[in-house]
């Protein structure tokens, strides 16, 4: 018997309720070019995927976007990549590195649909101030959500993460590879990371849209 046709809302090739498409963001002072997101979406293969830059990178501008701007661009590139794809942002594995899977994951926290998040380098707290924490949002996320960073990373150790992201509600997997922020030379290693937990993800899980009276996350300065 011939195969049947994917679902409505099913690009071809995508399983009904799993990821349909990968949204990449880059840190700070980096753009959609940047090494590892190109690594990342190679990886991912033939996974459609949307490699971003933030407004201030497209106007020229060297400081990065505050969150309320930043979220807002994510969730109308979000809606626009997933109205390309036939589906709801909710099929849709949000992240990047640094600055843009934070702004990821706030979007998220603040009732941005999503099937996952991908957290590259996240930037726990700015280098030598431990008590500046950026994790006012993180119990919010109700999604499966990858954390991979550098043993040496001064944006956070192993050990502060694994500390501070254990309020996330959904199910979190924690990847250390040696090396700092910027974890040099393992673009291949984070790829495969990468491609292997979207493999294993399950059937998309939407954010909930946040708390009656929830509070959104204070801007902070970027990471």
């Amino acid at each position: 018997m011939p195969a049947a046709p994917p679902p409505a809302g099913s690009p071809a090739g995508s399983p009904a309720g799993s990821p349909a498409g990968l949204v990449l963001t880059p840190g700070a002072g980096a753009g959609r070019d940047h090494h590892t997101l190109v690594a990342v979406e190679a990886a991912v293969a033939p996974l459609p995927t949307e490699r971003l830059d933030f407004p201030y990178r497209t106007a020229g501008k060297r400081v990065p976007d505050r969150p309320p701007v930043a979220i807002a661009h994510l969730e109308r590139e979000a809606a626009r990549f997933a109205a390309a794809l036939g589906v709801g942002t909710e099929r849709l594995v949000l992240g990047g590195r640094s600055y843009g899977g934070r702004m990821c994951s706030m979007a998220v926290a603040q009732g941005l649909p999503a099937a996952g998040l991908v957290l590259l380098s996240y930037p726990l707290h700015p280098p030598g101030r431990p008590e500046r924490l950026r994790v006012e949002h993180l119990g919010d996320l109700r999604v499966p959500v990858l954390l991979v960073s550098g043993d040496r990373d001064p944006f956070g150790t192993p050990e502060e993460l694994a500390e501070h992201t254990a309020v996330i509600p959904g199910p979190v997997t924690r990847v250390t590879l040696p090396g700092a922020h910027d974890v040099r030379g393992r673009d291949a290693e984070v790829a495969d990371v990468v491609a292997g937990w979207l493999r294993d993800l399950g059937p998309a899980t939407a954010a909930p849209a946040p708390r009656a009276g929830a509070q959104r996350p204070p801007a902070g300065r970027s990471g």
